[in-house]
């Protein structure tokens, strides 16, 4: 999504003194809280508003981000660039940078600002620049028929290997048939096995029946991802739908990329700590990350592997209310907590005689914030199709499939939440449920969102025991009252098939879109909308806010990039 980049020289102290060089101009402006300004033009479209300016200073892992406004005009803070040479490059869907040439700032006189005017044309081939959202709302077809490639973007690669391969409709079930063996914390890099070798596709059937033969599930995916890539034809044939740039309110944040050490991490999940530092996990590797993003540090404490050969990798990351992070370690069982102060792992792994018929434990998620009021946590088991509860003070495990009794419908249980009971709340990502284990009885009830078959996914507990959650297929967010038992839900922006959702202190709930690279900030009083378009293809997995800024200001992993992303709204 990156257009060719220009260099330029930010310097302080000196003489007025600007070279130009080829379309774009370079020169000093007067304003001393702006280090660097222009104006983007086509001549396509005259001033362009939306589009996005990023400048990374060599050598530098932080990257920062602005938004042309309605006037075609961008502007960096002087508190966000300091002196250096920068790399710039932009983003807007169908576009790319005239090539200016060398461009150097000899001297800049210290209060006043520099301005790199860019022109843009348009691209013949926009294929190369379309989001994942976007290519999903350009195929035909139905809901059903693009759950199999939904499922592929949302766990290891992009939609780009489907779109431009030439795999037939008869070579296709072997090539699901290989996917199902890999474990959800592959990257197309690092693919790991699951376990126990395959089961379900990525649309949740099996992709071989009992008795050997592909199944019909998998056939009718055949033919579909036969009919949307190339194996008949040198060019899609379907028209290709792109979103608009951002505009307004969209265009009023600042975005800022922190790039992790290593180059093949997958930051799943972030937590904002109470100094205001971030935690993350690894999907892909097991270890536990810290950055502190005043200086752009990083450490990776590696955790400990329970189950050596089993896929490593951890999900979920949760801090409780002394400080402690706790973790879903995914293929090595069981969940892990991290002393803050000691620099020390605990890990809590299922016992092998409780490990269900697939013969693997996999706990992705970890519910924390209420554990004190029995001394028990929560952990979610997929292959089990239910969860599992440990007392920490005996180290006693329990189990419990909450579904068996409502076997007549496919469940596939994603996203836990406790209220301040610890009463256990499920979000039912191939359903349409919140499902309710209560802590005490251990009663199961099911509360079905207002729209069907909407996938709910992850969420959060707020203080007035308001659980505000994902509807993944839907394409919005909800809130179940677990007091009143009352649903609300609000529209997220096209093709965001929010992953996760958050309540900030001021109303506002946030989520983040798997494959359209835009975050969503929706008013829950008016329902007022604003999507920020980020700088580059971001695969994001929970969202979580730091309610000490004004406004609040949201953090997130870049799972398929190795980066963490901070939202910085301006109003």
């Amino acid at each position: 999504m990156f257009i060719r980049s220009v260099q330029l020289m930010v310097l302080a102290g000196f003489a007025a003194m600007v070279s130009q060089v080829g379309p774009s101009s370079l020169r000093a402006q007067s304003d001393a809280s702006t280090a660097l300004a222009g104006q983007i033009t086509s001549a396509e479209e005259g001033s362009m508003e939306g589009v996005l300016v990023t400048a990374k200073k060599a050598g530098s892992t932080v990257a920062v981000t602005v938004a042309s406004d309605e006037r075609g005009r961008y502007r960096f803070p002087r508190t966000r660039l300091e002196p250096g040479r920068y790399a710039i490059r932009i983003r807007a869907i169908g576009y790319e940078v005239d090539d200016p040439g060398p461009v150097e700032i000899v001297e800049i006189p210290a209060p006043k600002a520099q301005q790199l005017d860019l022109k843009l044309h348009k691209i013949q081939d926009v294929t190369t620049q379309l989001t994942d959202g976007e290519w999903i709302t350009s195929w035909p077809g139905t809901a059903a028929q693009k759950r199999t490639p939904f499922g592929c973007a949302g766990f290891c690669h992009s939609l780009e290997p489907i779109v431009r391969s030439h795999h037939t409709a008869e070579q296709w079930p072997a090539i699901l048939l290989r996917m199902s063996r890999y474990a959800a914390t592959s990257s197309p890099e690092r693919p790991q096995m699951k376990p126990r070798g395959g089961g379900a596709g990525m649309g949740g059937a099996p992709v071989q029946d009992e008795n050997g033969p592909i199944s019909e599930p998998t056939r009718r995916d055949a033919q579909y991802l036969g009919s949307i890539n190339l194996s008949s034809v040198t060019r899609w044939q379907y028209p290709l739908k792109t979103l608009p740039r951002p505009k307004g309110k969209a265009t009023h944040a600042i975005v800022t990329e922190y790039d992790l050490p290593r180059a093949g991490a997958m930051p799943h999940d972030v937590t904002v700590d109470t100094d205001r530092t971030l935690w993350f996990t690894d999907f892909g590797q097991h270890y536990l990350g810290h950055l502190d993003p005043k200086t752009g540090k990083v450490v990776e404490y590696p955790l400990p592997i329970s189950i050596q050969g089993n896929p490593t990798g951890s999900l979920d990351i949760r801090t409780d209310r002394d400080g402690y992070i706790w973790m879903g370690q995914m293929y090595q069982s069981g969940v892990a907590r991290f002393d803050k102060k000691m620099h020390e792992f605990k890990v809590f792994p299922v016992p092998s005689d409780q490990i269900g018929p697939v013969g693997y434990a996999q706990q992705a998620m970890v519910a924390v914030n209420s554990y004190k009021v029995d001394g028990k946590v929560w952990m979610n088991d997929p292959p089990l199709v239910g969860v599992r509860r440990i007392d920490l003070k005996t180290g006693q495990y329990e189990r419990f499939e909450p579904y068996k009794k409502f076997s007549n419908e496919p469940h596939s249980m994603y996203g836990i939440a406790a209220d301040s009971r610890n009463n256990l709340y499920l979000m039912d990502l191939g359903n349409t449920y919140i499902t309710r284990i209560d802590a005490k009885t251990t009663e199961v009830t099911l509360y079905p969102t207002p729209t069907p078959d909407s996938g709910p996914r992850r969420g959060t507990f707020d203080a007035q025991d308001r659980l505000w959650f994902a509807e993944n297929r839907a394409n919005q967010v909800g809130m179940f009252d677990a007091r009143s038992h009352e649903f609300k839900e609000w529209p997220a922006p096209p093709a965001t098939y929010p992953y996760d959702a958050v309540l900030d202190k001021n109303g506002d709930i946030w989520t983040g879109g798997m494959f359209n690279d835009r975050v969503a900030r929706i008013n829950s009083r008016t329902g007022e909308t604003v999507g920020y378009l980020l700088p580059r293809s971001t695969n994001i997995r929970r969202v979580d806010v730091d309610n000490s800024t004004n406004p609040p200001t949201l953090w997130i992993g870049n799972n398929h990039s190795a980066s963490i992303v901070k939202v910085e709204p301006l109003d």
